[in-house]
């Protein structure tokens, strides 16, 4: 009984360290990986700005430049 008890105490601590050791590892790279993908946000609603702009300025330049990445419409 005290044996089992000792035991699971033990693996508690041991899993405890791991998963410390893991997210000190990762938890930088989860880190990194967030605050990149808050900078593609910005540039993707700052690109969306300037397209719309674009658009209502000039809806031909806008047509030219969304058949220059996705092909010609086929209307």
């Amino acid at each position: 009984m005290l044996r089992t008890l000792f035991s699971v105490g033990l693996m508690a601590m041991v899993g405890m360290f791991l998963m410390k050791f893991v997210f000190g590892i990762f938890g930088g790279f989860i880190a990194l990986m967030l605050w990149l993908f808050w900078i593609a946000i910005k540039i993707l609603i700052v690109g969306a700005i300037v397209y719309f702009v674009i658009r209502v300025i000039s809806p031909s330049t806008a047509r030219r430049m969304t058949d220059s990445f996705s092909g010609p419409s086929a209307s």
